[in-house]
This record gives C-alpha cells, structure tokens and sequence, in this order.
C-alpha cells in the first residue's frame, strides 16, 4: 500500500507537469524513478505503461474537439512507432550497469533543453527544419531509451517552426498514444512487466492530478513552470549522475 501511494504520488506530480505545459510526463516520472534506485528498462517500462491509458484519453479528446492533422499525424506516428521500439530494444538489451548513466546523462540534456527554451524568447528560438518524419522517428527512440521526451523533442521543434500551436500539440499527443502502446508492448517481450505497484500508481495519480493540471494551463504562466520543471529534472539528473561515480 505504501508502495502505491509513493508511486501515485511521482504519477501526481509527473501529470501536474505534462497537463500544464503539454510535455515532460515521462521525463519527470522517470528522472524520479531512477533516483529511486529502479533500473531504467523497468523506470520506461513503468512509464510508458501508465502513458497508454493517459495518451489514449488526450488523443481522443484531440479528436473530438478536432485538434489532429492527419497528414502530420501519419508522419509523425508511423516514423515514431519505428523508433519506439528500436529504443525499447536497445535499452532491453543492454546491462542496466551499462545504459543508467546514458539515460541520466540524457536527462540532464533535456532538462537543460526545457530551461533553454523557457528563458528565450520566441523570436530567439532557433528554427530547426527537420523534416516531419525524421523528427517522429528520432523523438520515439529517445523517448523510449530515454524514458520520455517526446512532448520536448517533437511538439517544441514543430512550434518552433512556426506550426499552429493547436494543431502541432493536438497531433504530437495523438501520436504519441500509438508510439507509446509499441514501446510498451516492446517492453512487455522483452523484459515483461512485473512491478504493477509502478504502473498502477502512476496511472492513479495522473488520473487524479488531470483536472488540477488542466486547471492549472489555465492559471500559470508557461515560462515560471517550465523553469521549475527544468530546474527539477536538471538536479535530479545531476544527482543519478553523481551516485554512479566511484
């Protein structure tokens, strides 16, 4: 019991976030769970499992209120799919010992990643012009090796270039659903999935945390949050980092 309220509680938090900037679920509940000492295969595992039920509600609530680009939905979903479960298998495969400091290094780069863009401007923001299905296949690798990323890496390049805010964060949630049942299901061949306290409690407390976090997109600004979520997962990270040093 006290397992799946602590649990409920990084669900709570990590959902808090995502509902309020539209990103960052899987990066803030993994970075927490790796400075708890769970290996990253099970930390993404967790992760992704609990995401299949809250993508698929925010996908089909982006349907409803007709928020989805299908041509963009398809070149972003079927690339990502792909890159999904290569990043699965890559982080299955190799000894935990081996990629831990890979993922906390990673990260501390997307943490860093989210400060940068919520200390500059729009018009300082660089425009990377990647094209649509590289950038799904190269957000679903890292965000299964990874244990999240999508949402920074694929919604923050498309607005940065210029992509109607509605329609780019509408489609990128959408798509993410489908990235992330084939993580999961990559997962669940691979290294199954044992620790249900994890996922229960994570999808608990993002259950809970939704109308507070939609309540809260309403009510704070984007950039002090982000900052604050960028602060967390940088000194998060930079802790899993330090504790790996001999």
């Amino acid at each position: 019991m006290d397992e799946l309220l602590l649990f409920a509680a990084v669900g709570f938090a990590a959902q808090l976030v995502d509902g309020a900037l539209g990103m960052a679920y899987g990066i803030t509940a993994t970075t927490v769970l790796l400075s708890m000492g769970v290996t990253p295969a099970v930390a993404s595992a967790s992760v992704h499992a609990a995401e299949v039920f809250t993508t698929g509600v925010s996908g089909v609530a982006h349907w409803r209120f007709g928020n989805i680009d299908r041509a963009l939905f398809w070149q972003l979903a079927l690339p990502g799919m792909i890159g999904g479960a290569t990043g699965a298998l890559l982080l299955a495969t190799l000894p935990a010992e081996q990629i831990r400091p890979l993922v906390s290094v990673y990260l501390l780069a997307m943490g860093l990643v989210i400060l940068r863009r919520a200390l500059r401007s729009s018009a300082e923001i660089d425009r990377t012009r990647m094209p649509t299905p590289l950038l799904g296949l190269i957000g679903g690798f890292l965000d299964a090796s990874g244990g999240g990323g999508w949402g920074p890496m694929v919604a923050s390049t498309l607005l940065s270039n210029g992509a109607t805010p509605r329609y780019a964060i509408g489609t990128v949630s959408a798509a993410e659903f489908f990235v992330t049942s084939v993580v999961s299901a990559t997962f669940v061949l691979t290294v199954g999935l044992e620790l249900w306290p994890i996922i229960a409690g994570l999808i608990v407390g993002g259950a809970l945390a939704a109308p507070f976090a939609a309540y809260a997109t309403q009510k704070l600004p984007d950039r002090p949050l982000m900052i604050l979520v960028a602060m967390v997962v940088i000194l998060l990270g930079a802790r899993n980092i330090l504790q790996l040093l001999p």
